[in-house]
């Protein structure tokens, strides 16, 4: 059995919301709600969802950019929510995140090699610094010539490519990719989609790979979660989430996804969800996606959800009471 190098555990991370005259905390913003994960060495969990479902907070929380309100975080089995400054500092070497925009992730003024080179002055590992970011401009495509170069000097694809570079730098065991290709024109998000995987391969690398384009992460993800206003409503091997997904919310996402034939694409059945995402500071109460969802129940206003296998030795797990029939995509009662 494959040994999960990252879990999350009931993992919550809620901002306060403050108001009146002594900035008195009002409400929370629920950004990430009660988030059960786990990632096995070498495998890319892909999580999807609509923007402001939590994704990127979850990402952050991760790295430890953010402390969560509540819930735990286990790297190699070991809890590192509670670590020192110098223990945070250390585990970084092993956790590294490459971030969407690769416009603002840059610092302007620093040149490519400088840029890259940054993690390993950071931990001192400065012998043949200039060798060193070489060989990792010529593993990420980019070449020699570019050391000197500012990013703006450089293409949408390139800089993101110096981003990869400066995250596998200090030779991380995982990496959190927080939409890596959703600002590059498509042609380039082929290019950079298989450079990640051959890195993948030749590093041995483990990925989170966060993004709202389901056809992406068809392409990438061993595993894929979806989330909804903060919580995980499904998630799956990748090849039971595409074709046989339980959940009404996860089946309106695939029925968006575009097909390569025109004809298929005007025959096909669109799924529209009536009403808009509501807000994670005021989210509904039982099952969160209630208010959207055309099989609704009344029991689904009041009582949560558990995020379970509905069938005996299944790893498939989805948070609804009512899941989808996998071949007539109609409901099935519990």
């Amino acid at each position: 059995m494959s040994e999960a190098l990252l879990e999350i555990r009931d993992l919550n991370m809620h901002f306060p919301i403050k108001g009146g005259v002594f900035q008195k905390t009002k409400k929370h913003v629920k950004a990430v709600n009660g988030v059960n994960l786990s990632v096995n060495k070498g495998e890319t969990l892909g999580i999807v969802g609509e923007s402001g479902c939590g994704k990127s907070t979850l990402a952050r929380t991760i790295v430890g950019l953010q402390k969560p309100t509540s819930g735990d975080i286990l790297f190699e089995g070991e809890s590192i929510l509670h670590y020192s400054h110098k223990e945070m500092h250390q585990l970084r070497r092993n956790i590294q995140m490459v971030y969407q925009d690769p416009y603002t992730s840059l610092n302007p003024r620093m040149k490519a090699g400088d840029i890259i080179g940054a993690p390993l002055k950071a931990y001192r590992m400065t012998n043949n610094l200039e060798r060193r970011v070489k060989e990792l401009m010529d593993l990420v495509g980019l070449k020699a010539d570019d050391y000197h170069k500012l990013p703006h000097q450089f293409s949408g694809g390139q800089r993101q490519r110096i981003g990869i570079a400066r995250a596998i730098a200090l030779n991380p065991k995982l990496l959190i990719l927080d939409e890596p290709v959703s600002a590059l024109d498509v042609s380039v998000q082929a290019q950079v989609i298989n450079l990640l995987e051959d890195l993948q391969k030749e590093l041995n690398l483990t990925y989170v790979f966060i993004a709202h384009d389901l056809s992406v992460i068809k392409h990438t993800a061993d595993k894929v979660g979806v989330m909804y206003l903060g919580k995980v409503m499904e998630i799956s091997d990748s090849e039971s989430f595409y074709n046989n997904a339980r959940h009404p919310y996860t089946n309106a996402l695939l029925s968006a996804i575009p097909l390569p034939d025109p004809e298929k694409e005007r025959m096909r059945e669109r799924i529209v969800l009536s009403g808009e995402l509501p807000s994670p500071a005021n989210p509904p109460t039982g099952c969160v996606f209630h208010t959207r969802c055309p099989f609704a129940q009344e029991n689904c206003k009041t009582n949560t959800p558990l995020l379970e296998a509905k069938d005996a030795n299944d790893g498939h797990l989805v948070s609804c009471f009512y899941p989808l029939n996998t071949e007539k995509k109609q409901l099935i009662p519990e």
